[in-house]
């Protein structure tokens, strides 16, 4: 039970990018098409997963053991943007299409607070050990996705409709954006 509650949290009330807006850069760049958004989603959760398993391992073992906690941030990076060299070279021999239609997103999962907002926040939290912190990154990761899939469809959908000429482009992503955020608020008193 206290996996499905951490799972629910993390995808429907809790969600990484509506109700706690970290993530918003690739939210808002990579969103244009369903078929980059599924492709971010797949490099976010590898990289959200692994980063987090190891930073919550280096965090119990290294940086408490030695009391370097306040060494935390920028280790935690240095892991993230190694890991998602990691996921460039895999995406480059094993998906060439999804590596070009990502371009320059891709090195943007570097400095996606999203996925060093999960990490620090599932190293910091005492009531989980290895195994919660994996659940909570992999929810997270989903809620990304989910987030990210919605509203790339909306604006496939926008590009469909006749939407007023000051409103085309980023405005009109914006409101749509506000729009699903409150719709997820709506999951607030589930958990």
């Amino acid at each position: 039970m206290e996996y499905f509650l951490i799972i629910i949290a993390a995808i429907f009330v809790n969600n990484i990018v509506l109700a706690k807006f970290l993530g918003v850069c690739p939210f808002l760049g990579v969103s244009s098409k369903i078929s980059t958004a599924v492709g971010m989603t797949g490099a976010v959760a590898f990289v959200m997963v692994l980063a987090t398993i190891v930073t919550y391992l280096l965090q119990k073992y290294v940086l408490e053991t030695l009391g370097i906690t306040y060494m935390q941030t920028i280790t935690f990076i240095l892991v993230i943007a190694s890991l998602v060299q990691l996921v460039e070279i895999m995406l480059k021999k094993v998906s060439p299409s999804l590596y070009q239609a990502l371009g320059i997103f891709l090195p943007l999962i570097t400095t996606n607070c999203a996925v060093l907002g999960v990490a620090i926040m599932a190293a910091m939290n005492k009531d989980f050990g290895l195994m919660e912190s994996t659940v909570f990154a992999f929810a997270n990761a989903v809620g990304f996705g989910i987030a990210i899939i919605l509203f790339s469809g909306m604006r496939e959908h926008l590009d469909l409709v006749k939407v007023p000429e000051g409103m085309k482009g980023v405005p009109i992503s914006l409101v749509v954006a506000g729009l699903l955020a409150l719709a997820f608020m709506g999951f607030a008193g589930i958990a």
